[in-house]
């Protein structure tokens, strides 16, 4: 949430993946069931979040999110790497190991 966001991701030891979604995003909901199991199959190296951005709409409007499904990951609470749209589970797994 905006709230948790710099204690859940700027503030982790891990690298975290946050996934800017909205529940009538039909791309945004194809690469949720992708994401989860990414999530469990790297779940020592990343974590995986979600934000919904119109439940959440400071943190996406600081960031500069304007389309979804994007895909930001940050180590060490820097923005390190982006991904935006949706993709194939082994495309978006592939590109999250080239970042990590």
């Amino acid at each position: 949430t905006d709230a948790s966001f710099s204690a859940d991701v700027l503030q982790s030891d891990k690298p975290v993946l946050v996934d800017f979604w909205a529940d009538w995003c039909g791309p945004c909901k194809m690469i949720g069931p992708s994401l989860e199991e990414i999530s469990d199959e790297l779940a020592d190296s990343v974590t995986i979040a979600k934000m919904d951005i119109m439940e959440n709409t400071s943190v996406p409007g600081e960031i500069g999110v304007q389309s979804i499904p994007l895909m930001i990951l940050y180590k060490g609470g820097q923005e390190v790497a982006r991904k935006l749209g949706a993709a194939p589970k082994s495309q978006l797994k592939g590109w999250l190991e080239s970042v990590l």
